[in-house]
């Protein structure tokens, strides 16, 4: 068998798009060749520095969005549904505190990524599901909580995601994902043959399988696997 490729997963709860991507790489993680690294990093900061705009910010592609989220949600089978007020969700409150939550539930956790995988995924849900805030430490602390950590691993985190080497950890893989030429995400780096091939999107799957030497079976593999 051919060595496994590294593919690393850069994401941003506040992004759905990622939430998707996010979804699909964790389904094929195991059915590819791939070593998957996920990479949480601040989306805000990619946006300013490469002089990017958010979709909401442009009245047509905010209104497009909407409908393009709930074809999408079915599509993937993954629950999206956006916030009553996805303006404040994503621009006024954002996504600092969570994903330095994230980047404190990676810095402590050894044998794997299983609780960084957990913790993204409650923390998405809790916003694009639910409605709910990712901003406070009682909901961050939730959000870990329904993810499977104790209550001793939470307030655990909760010291830690403030601290400043978790800060900086954040801000180094933020800037990881600006050194790949990083605008928006979900950003997919696959490691092929020495050299990164950077797909942006939720919708280029096909094609990194193409790149990578893959089958794409659709978002939902495991379905797909079932009907051949």
């Amino acid at each position: 068998m051919a060595s496994r490729k590294v593919v690393e997963l850069f994401y941003d709860v506040v992004s759905p798009y990622s939430w998707l991507g996010f979804e699909v790489m964790c389904r094929y993680r195991h059915i590819w060749n791939i070593e998957l690294k996920l990479c949480p990093a601040f989306l805000g900061a990619v946006m300013q520095k490469s002089g990017n705009r958010p979709p909401g910010m442009v009245p047509n592609k905010f209104k497009y969005m909407g409908k393009d989220l709930s074809r999408l949600a079915e599509y993937f089978d993954v629950p999206l549904k956006p916030p009553s007020d996805p303006f404040e969700v994503m621009f006024e409150k954002g996504s600092m505190s969570a994903m330095r939550l994230v980047t404190a539930v990676q810095e402590r956790e050894t044998g794997g990524d299983k609780q960084v995988e957990q913790v993204s995924r409650e923390l998405w849900r809790r916003i694009w599901s639910e409605d709910k805030d990712i901003t406070q430490p009682e909901s961050l602390s939730e959000a870990a909580k329904k993810a499977g950590l104790s209550d001793g691993d939470v307030q655990e985190i909760l010291q830690m995601y403030t601290s400043q080497p978790i800060k900086d950890k954040l801000k180094n893989t933020t800037e990881h994902a600006l050194s790949y030429g990083a605008f928006g995400f979900p950003m997919i780096v696959c490691h092929i043959d020495g050299k990164p091939e950077v797909f942006f999107g939720s919708d280029r799957f096909e094609l990194m399988a193409h790149c990578i030497g893959e089958k794409w079976l659709g978002p939902q593999p495991d379905k797909s696997a079932a009907k051949l």
